[in-house]
C-alpha cells in the first residue's frame, strides 16, 4: 500500500510542474490534459472542463527522488489552498538543505528558518510561491 500526496492548483500546475522540475529535479512521468480525455464528460458533466481551460492539466505525476506526486489544476478556478499539512523533503547534507530551501523560498513565505535544531543539523519550514508547504530536514548522522 502508498500513500501519494495529490495537490490541485487551480489553474497553475503547469507552472507548478516547471518550479519542481528546475527547483527540486522532478521527473514528469505522465501528463494528460482536459482536452486529451478520451471521455470528455462523466455522468453528470463533473468531468466536462469549463470553456477555455481545455489545455490544463487534468491529471499529471512527477516524481521527486523516490517518492509521486500527482498534481491536477482540478476545477481551475485560481483559488489553491494547501492548508493541513506540509510535504517533507529529507536530504543528505546541510549544502542540499539549503540550495532546495532557497530555491522553495523564492517568491515564497518562510515559516520557520533554516536552522540547527536539537534533532537535525539543519531543519526548516516554507511554503512556496504556490502556497505549499515543505518541511525540510536532514537526517542526523548516526
Amino acid at each position: 500500500m502508498q500513500i501519494q500526496p495529490y495537490l490541485f492548483f487551480d489553474g497553475r500546475c503547469e507552472e507548478a510542474i516547471e518550479f519542481y522540475k528546475n527547483t527540486l529535479g522532478a521527473e514528469v512521468i505522465m501528463l494528460m490534459r482536459f482536452k486529451d480525455s478520451p471521455e470528455p464528460s462523466g455522468p453528470d458533466d463533473s468531468c466536462r472542463p469549463a470553456p477555455g481551460t481545455e489545455d490544463k492539466v487534468m491529471h499529471a505525476s512527477f516524481r521527486i527522488g523516490d517518492s509521486t506526486i500527482m498534481v491536477s489544476d482540478g476545477e481551475c478556478k485560481g483559488q489553491a489552498a494547501f492548508q493541513g499539512f506540509s510535504l517533507s523533503l529529507t536530504v543528505p547534507n546541510a549544502a542540499e538543505a539549503d540550495r532546495l530551501f532557497a530555491a522553495l523560498s523564492e517568491n515564497g513565505q518562510v515559516q520557520m528558518p533554516l536552522i540547527a535544531t536539537f534533532f537535525s543539523p539543519r531543519f526548516g519550514m516554507v511554503a512556496d510561491k504556490f502556497g505549499v508547504s515543505w518541511m525540510i530536514y536532514v537526517e542526523p548522522k548516526a
